[in-house]
């Protein structure tokens, strides 16, 4: 499985490689079936790559071809690079009816090319239809394979209730109803142990078998605050689609919001170590996974209400101002004196869709009470 990702790796920079050579006036770029007569070119005169797997490296074109697709339709980042031990994994098309099958109740089992069957753990119920699967290994060594299933959307309760949600850093998610919802991330113990090795990991040598192994830890330890955090934003998306027939949610740059502070030599940045903490913060509470999750399982449901001064405006008499936010977690409103906690406060303006333009008015078109900027 191994050489499979060495395969699909391999191939898939090499078009990356090809499209990094592509400049206006010198053509067109080979499209999918032209790659794949020059992949059995390139199997015929190369006896390393004839003894992989056609299907592995096929797929890996196909993946490719899918990346571009994506990125010229402006909804995916330009296909990069791909790197040994960072991005292991390929992808199996073409399944017959024996390929796939129940052992016990916790085994399963799956036929991979060249490499015979190969035993794994079944954690939910494969459907009948489906017709590929991918096999990944993560940093801390760990195999998974998904089989590719577009699972029925989850059913609302059809009372029309709205909720509002209002993500931060302290409170991972602050629903309307007054619910504070944090991601559960590593202990404390685990934590220190994190630090260690990564000060013992600054320490090693690099290329020896010592350094090796405290990045494996460190990649485990990882893996586990991500599982959780996936576990997480699973279990939360699924309940919220069920509880709630409208969900509106802050329309978020997220990659904007996380991007690197450090500026450049000529012009460098402020606060970089702050940014790097609230970029970590950020990616910790997973904002984004949260959303795309419940817009997959609750398609159509899913409204994004403009961020802007959604903090600073009171639900209860609509007022904005900034003198309101006395601090993280408290809300005050300065003309009616309704005090309630700040996120609670950010969500049931999204809930209601009171978010404020740049004209004054709210994204309903009413106008609101705004206190002029000092000159």
């Amino acid at each position: 499985m191994l050489r499979h990702c060495s395969d699909a790796r391999f191939v898939w920079n090499l078009c990356v490689e090809q499209e990094s050579h592509w400049r206006p006036g010198r053509g067109r770029m080979p499209g999918l079936a032209e790659r794949c007569r020059q992949l059995t070119e390139a199997r015929a005169g190369s006896q390393w790559l004839a003894g992989g797997s056609v299907i592995v490296q096929q797929q890996a074109l196909r993946d490719h071809d899918q990346a571009m697709r994506s990125f010229f339709a402006g909804t995916h980042r330009r296909p990069t690079w791909r790197k040994a031990a960072r991005d292991e994994g390929f992808r199996v098309v073409h399944l017959k009816p024996g390929d796939v099958r129940r052992l016990s109740r916790k085994t399963g089992e799956v036929r991979i090319p060249k490499a015979g069957r190969v035993r794994f753990r079944w954690s939910r119920a494969v459907p009948g239809d489906v017709k590929s699967f991918r096999v990944t290994r993560d940093r801390s060594g760990r195999w998974h394979v998904a089989f590719a299933h577009v699972p029925d959307p989850v059913a609302g309760p059809g009372t029309g209730e709205v909720v509002g949600i209002d993500r931060g850093v302290a409170v991972s998610a602050a629903l309307s109803t007054g619910e504070m919802l944090v991601v559960p991330g590593l202990t404390a113990r685990e934590a220190r142990r994190l630090r260690c090795l990564e000060r013992k990991l600054a320490r090693a040598q690099r290329g020896s078998g010592r350094r090796g192994r405290v990045k494996t830890a460190i990649a485990r330890l990882r893996a586990r605050e991500a599982d959780r955090r996936k576990d997480w934003c699973e279990k939360a998306s699924t309940c919220l689609a069920r509880r709630f027939d409208v969900i509106r949610v802050e329309d978020l740059k997220i990659a904007s919001m996380t991007r690197s502070a450090r500026g450049t030599i000529a012009v460098p940045g402020r606060n970089v170590r702050q940014k790097a903490g609230l970029n970590r913060g950020i990616s910790r509470s997973g904002w984004g996974l949260l959303v795309r999750r419940l817009e997959d399982k609750a398609p159509g449901r899913v409204e994004r209400v403009p961020a802007a001064y959604t903090s600073q405006r009171c639900s209860a008499c609509g007022h904005v101002a900034r003198e309101s936010r006395e601090s993280q977690a408290l809300f005050l409103c300065v003309a009616c004196g309704h005090a309630c906690n700040a996120d609670v406060n950010a969500a049931r303006n999204i809930a209601a869709g009171h978010a404020v333009n740049a004209r004054g008015g709210d994204a309903a078109g009413r106008p609101v009470n705004r206190e002029p900027r000092a000159a």
